[in-house]
């Protein structure tokens, strides 16, 4: 490679902007000149360096060229990756005999059980199923499947989706990750060929054509025709004009009382007489848009923390663009929480603050209390964390596509953008949840010719975000790969984050069904924090876990408080100790506030103050970037 070709990639790489947190080169390894030219600033001490030297940043540079021309060909998912853990299940399952014996003994087990059940069908007895669908698995709960002979295909298909679930696991051997890649990738092949999604072999859409003629067909065709042209222009799914943002939704009064070029920080008006003296700080999710806390007034958290007497500040993140690809983590620690923190310690002086975060936000506010601790900054008055991981060991099914070979793919691909896109992130949770966000919306929406009715959540769900390079590339390596925050070596400001060094009360939730934050990893502050912790378990998942309002009839929740003198139990001890309890559990959490909060109520704070005035009214302008 002649020097001429390594710098023009050194000038890709330029435009494509400086340094990222993996390292596109170190900085004393860029000559003088090439120094200039890439505006990166002198070193501390620079010893003799060549023009040759700026080779290992072209190698660098062309490596995420490669990588991020791939991405485009794989939708960013690794197919080396991919083909290692195929390669590691398969050759370890050729030399497993025992396994091959068990798996062919179910096989043989399996179609005896088929059998039977055909038999007992032909007969014109009702056959009892030969098995369940799995919890969640909604596909064959219709009258329509229990009969002949759509019962006989769901139950073929069905033991066959267990037969293939027996045979990617517990081979001896094979590494627990490529385990888990193996088997998710064999039930999202497995789904395309159930029954319940062709039009031949699903009894509802059977009877939807003979009912409508086929009409159903026609609007079905008119549906994706219209749901292609959204996608296209990039415009919002279908529905999503209800639920318009300010005005539908993010409808509780406030005010802008500060702006930098990461986030709005918003603060509620007052809805009673007096309120708590002490704030409370939320701190949302960049991945997601603020306002799933304030959705439609009667599902609002903000609302109802509002209602209840609190004074609410919350953080409204920009949308970053390419221009913000360098914005790192300890960017969104500074620029985000600590400006806020400082902010809202301004507007309500004298009080200590209730730090809330949501999912990636929890995490971060974990690190900014952590820090907080080790620094002797006492403006906390309690930590809360919703579906927020502290310990990445076992981070649930979305570390699926996280891993070596896969981040090489992505950071090319982000490299190459300058951001992680919304729509690449938004395939990646769609596959985790493939039969609820792709096949029933196939089936109804085009099949049947029926839309799937717009909710307000699934209106936030589509309003979707961007991450920056920099920062996303620093919280899945130093995070999910590295689990630094739960090992005690994630420095901030040269200090490690200990999490023992949080000593306010923690106030934790997690969900039952949360394929982002599984709740079995959320419990895992108990084995991290030194200090009392109360753990609340709520039914529902990620998002609906949380949009939990009080009148809901579905809902219910277990709650225990772990003291600091108390002995640690596992989450399995935590699960039978804790008694379910109706109803939601926002009421828990107020009334937690509550209690860690002065005796006395005071008259509500002004919006915003002298160093602060308002900027605008809620909900701001950085929630409407697209």
């Amino acid at each position: 490679m002649s020097l001429t070709f390594s710098r023009r990639v050194a000038r890709r790489a330029r435009r494509r902007g400086p340094s990222s947190a993996a390292g596109i080169g170190r900085l004393n390894e860029i000559s003088p000149k090439d120094r200039a030219a890439l505006h990166l600033p002198e070193p501390t001490q620079r010893q003799g360096i060549s023009d040759a030297d700026d080779l290992p940043e072209a190698f660098r540079a062309l490596n995420r060229i490669q990588a991020a021309a791939a991405s485009r060909l794989t939708g960013g998912l690794s197919p080396v990756g991919l083909s290692l853990a195929v390669m590691d299940w398969w050759m370890h399952l050729l030399m497993a005999p025992g396994k091959q014996m068990q798996l062919a003994q179910k096989a043989v087990r399996k179609t005896a059980r088929l059998g039977l059940h055909a038999a007992t069908m032909a007969s014109g007895a009702d056959p009892l199923p030969s098995i369940e669908p799995l919890p969640g698995d909604n596909r064959f709960r219709a009258e329509a499947w229990q009969q002949p002979p759509f019962s006989l295909w769901a139950q073929a298909f069905l033991l066959n989706q267990q037969w293939w679930h027996q045979a990617t696991h517990d081979v001896p051997g094979v590494a627990p990750h490529h385990e888990e890649i193996v088997s998710f990738t064999t039930r999202q092949v497995l789904d395309v060929f159930s029954p319940s999604n062709s039009p031949f072999t699903n009894p509802e859409v059977i009877a939807r054509t003979i009912e409508t003629g086929g009409q159903n067909f026609v609007q079905g065709l008119r549906n994706w025709l219209e749901d292609s042209r959204r996608t296209l222009m990039k415009q919002p799914p279908v529905g999503s004009e209800a639920f318009r943002v300010g005005r539908d939704v993010a409808t509780t009064p406030g005010k802008v009382v500060f702006r930098n070029h990461l986030i709005e920080l918003i603060q509620y008006a007052p809805a009673t007489d007096t309120v708590r003296a002490e704030p409370v700080l939320i701190v949302p999710a960049w991945i997601m848009k603020y306002y799933i806390l304030d959705l439609s007034p009667q599902n609002s958290l903000i609302r109802h923390l509002v209602g209840t007497g609190h004074t609410v500040f919350c953080i409204s993140w920009r949308n970053p663009l390419a221009e913000d690809r360098d914005l790192s983590m300890d960017d969104y620690r500074r620029m985000g929480v600590m400006a806020a923190l400082d902010a809202v310690t301004d507007i309500v002086p004298g009080a200590r603050v209730h730090a809330t975060g949501y999912c990636l936000g929890g995490t971060l506010l974990a690190i900014a209390a952590a820090a907080m601790g080790g620094a002797g900054d006492q403006r906390l008055a309690s930590v809360t964390l919703f579906a927020a991981q502290t310990d990445f060991s076992e981070p649930g099914e979305l570390a699926l596509f996280i891993d070596h070979s896969q981040m090489r793919v992505m950071e090319g691909m982000m490299w190459d953008q300058g951001y992680l896109a919304a729509d690449q992130m938004a395939g990646a949770f769609q596959l985790l949840r493939s039969n609820d966000l792709i096949w029933s919306r196939l089936v109804k929406d085009y099949m049947t010719g029926q839309r799937t009715p717009m909710t307000d959540l699934m209106a936030w769900n589509a309003d979707t975000t961007r991450m920056p390079y920099r920062m996303h590339s620093e919280y899945l390596q130093r995070l999910y790969l590295d689990n630094e925050l739960a090992a005690g070596r994630f420095m901030v400001d040269g200090r490690p984050a200990a999490l023992q060094n949080i000593r306010v009360p923690l106030f934790v939730v997690g969900t039952e069904r949360d394929h982002v934050a599984p709740w079995r990893s959320v419990y895992k502050i108990h084995y991290l924090a030194d200090t009392e912790v109360t753990f609340v378990l709520t039914s529902g998942g990620h998002n609906a876990g949380i949009v939990s309002e009080p009148g809901n009839p579905r809902r219910h929740y277990r709650a225990a408080r772990q003291r600091r003198e108390d002995h640690v139990i596992g989450s399995e001890d935590w699960l039978a100790a804790a008694a379910t309890r109706p109803g939601s559990w926002w009421p828990e959490w107020t009334s937690w506030l509550d209690a860690g909060s002065g005796p006395d109520r005071v008259a509500p704070p002004a919006l915003g103050s002298a160093r602060h005035p308002p900027i605008m009214d809620a909900p701001g302008s950085y929630v409407l970037q697209r």
